[in-house]
């Protein structure tokens, strides 16, 4: 699973998604993030296909939304066939339902089973749901897909996950926009000539996280994969894990 991706949380279907996705593979993604519910997986699917780059090169990821958890199969299917894809590398269930969860857990194995999908995993799961699931799971979930940011961080479940080798993903991991002012992200951009968003998603993977910003604009989508040339001291990394 590559360790960077692009969200496409709220991008509209059509020209929109479809070309934030084809900026984001020309930059160097390639894990692109979709759901259901976003509306917008057709997009998705047509912008792989156009880009020209093999297929087993790019990580897609979709979910399962709560008014399909009686019919998992047919909803898989449905996104599969929007995705326009042989199969799907990640399908996750997008928030946590008490009561028939094992039930689907169930569901989604089967699928695994099946060859649709090369990993299954949740999402906006705690340790307590995680916990409640593993018992049941003859295959763990591969992912928990997040809200985290250094304003939201979850250090039990970073280490709770970590201890159980599932995968964190983070999303929203600059918090929406709405604290790339904030005065300590902007003292420790400056130190490294790193704009703020850089400074957050370079957070997020020391932590070991996989980030996926959302953005449909070319040059923060370049910007944001620009991360992988500096590393965040020590005591830098501190002061961000105390903004939370």
């Amino acid at each position: 699973m590559p360790v960077l991706g692009l969200g496409v949380w709220s991008m509209a279907e059509g020209a929109e998604t479809e070309q934030a996705v084809l900026w984001a593979l020309e930059a160097g993604y390639r894990l692109l993030d979709t759901a259901k519910i976003y509306g917008n997986e057709a997009s998705v699917g047509r912008a792989v296909r156009k880009s020209g780059i093999a297929r087993e090169e790019i990580f897609v990821t979709t979910k399962l939304w709560p008014s399909d958890f009686l019919r998992v199969r047919s909803a898989f299917q449905r996104s599969l066939d929007k995705l326009g894809l042989a199969y799907i590398d990640l399908y996750l269930i997008h928030w946590p339902v008490p009561l028939i969860k094992n039930r689907i857990w169930k569901e989604f194995e089967k699928i695994y089973a099946a060859g649709l999908v090369r990993c299954i995993g949740v999402s906006n799961y705690s340790v307590n749901q995680l916990e409640t699931l593993a018992p049941v799971a003859d295959i763990p979930p591969a992912v928990n897909q997040v809200l985290f940011h250094p304003f939201s961080y979850k250090k039990q479940l970073l280490d709770y996950c970590r201890s159980r080798n599932i995968a964190l993903e983070a999303y929203s991991p600059l918090a929406r926009g709405r604290k790339l002012n904030d005065p300590a992200i902007a003292d420790i951009s400056g130190k490294y000539g790193k704009t703020p968003a850089q400074i957050m998603i370079r957070w997020s993977l020391q932590h070991g996280l996989i980030p996926i910003p959302k953005s449909s604009n070319k040059k923060r989508i370049f910007d944001n994969a620009a991360v992988f040339d500096f590393q965040i001291e020590y005591g830098d990394m501190k002061v961000l894990d105390n903004l939370s």
